[in-house]
């Protein structure tokens, strides 16, 4: 099944286009991330292979990211495959890395769609434990959709919280050996946007589990977080729609929370002249990380 639907086959009926009017009307999350469990219990309800269960998910997937797009959802972040799953019995990882090589030449062939939706993909991960033709088209689609700004899905594969901070760690400590930053100049403002997810909204895992699964730990201190029963490929427009009004009415006590903390303040040295300096090393390290994860890898790429 295609990635960006709009063959008509997913218009809302008239209760939910009714319903995402009155939700529209209050705080849209501008982040939503989820927690896509449930694909092998629902393989083993429905009584068909692990597989089947995961492209269901994969089907999910599509209609998720309608409904957000649909509602003005500016970025969205799925919990593909954890780095932890390659524990898992040789033949389902195989079957797995099949699917995600099938489905990222599907993304492939659907260039324009993803253009003309305005969709950006960002594959975020350990890439290096995939297998080097994966690798090639994930940089592909991450080249041929990063023009793209209306909506941007980050696809975390092969992928734990521990390891993207433990990542930009060693990114900032690049910048002080480099000379680029001060010591005093870490954060937890730079930590924040070293880190290539940015903060989230709205974190939803389906399946009934209550737990994060070292997924954007960093990210969601501050993110309204829902838990819901149905398996990710029963989860309905209306769960969507319910943990959206969730967000919306714990919303002033979120951002109550994050002005408390005070967790996008800076702490550099005291004096204006200092205030200054620190913005600058921060921001020319910044631009030269973004940089240097927006060029393709000519390694990688064979065409």
């Amino acid at each position: 099944m295609s990635l960006i639907r709009d063959d008509g086959s997913l218009e809302p009926s008239w209760a939910q286009s009714l319903f995402a009017r009155i939700i529209k009307r209050g705080k849209i999350p501008r982040h939503v991330a989820f927690i896509m469990d449930g694909n092998r219990r629902y393989a083993a309800k429905k009584q068909v292979v692990k597989l089947e269960g995961h492209s269901k998910g994969f089907d999910k997937l599509a209609e998720a990211l309608k409904w957000c797009q649909d509602l003005g959802v500016e970025e969205v972040t799925v919990y593909a495959f954890s780095a932890e799953n390659f524990k898992r019995s040789k033949d389902e990882v195989d079957g797995l890395m099949e699917l995600a090589r099938q489905k990222f030449e599907r993304i492939m062939s659907e260039k324009e769609k993803l253009e003309e939706h305005g969709v950006c993909i960002k594959i975020v991960g350990e890439m290096k434990l995939l297998a080097s033709d994966i690798q090639e088209i994930a940089a592909k689609i991450e080249n041929v959709t990063k023009l793209n700004h209306k909506c941007r899905l980050n696809i975390c594969l092969a992928y734990t919280s521990r390891l993207e901070i433990s990542a930009a760690i060693r990114e900032i400590a690049t910048g002080v050996e480099q000379g680029i930053l001060l010591p005093e100049d870490i954060t937890e403002d730079l930590i924040t946007k070293t880190l290539e997810i940015p903060t989230v909204d709205l974190l939803i895992r389906t399946s009934g589990e209550v737990r994060l699964s070292d997924f954007l730990l960093w990210q969601s201190s501050f993110s309204y977080l829902s838990f819901l029963k149905p398996l990710w490929p029963e989860f309905s427009i209306w769960d969507f729609y319910g943990s959206v009004l969730q967000y919306q009415r714990a919303f002033d006590k979120i951002e109550n929370a994050k002005e408390y903390s005070n967790i996008n303040t800076l702490e550099p040295a005291d004096g204006e002249n200092d205030v200054s300096a620190n913005y600058a090393r921060v921001d020319a390290f910044l631009k030269n990380l973004k940089l240097e994860r927006g060029g393709i890898n000519t390694d990688i790429l064979s065409t």
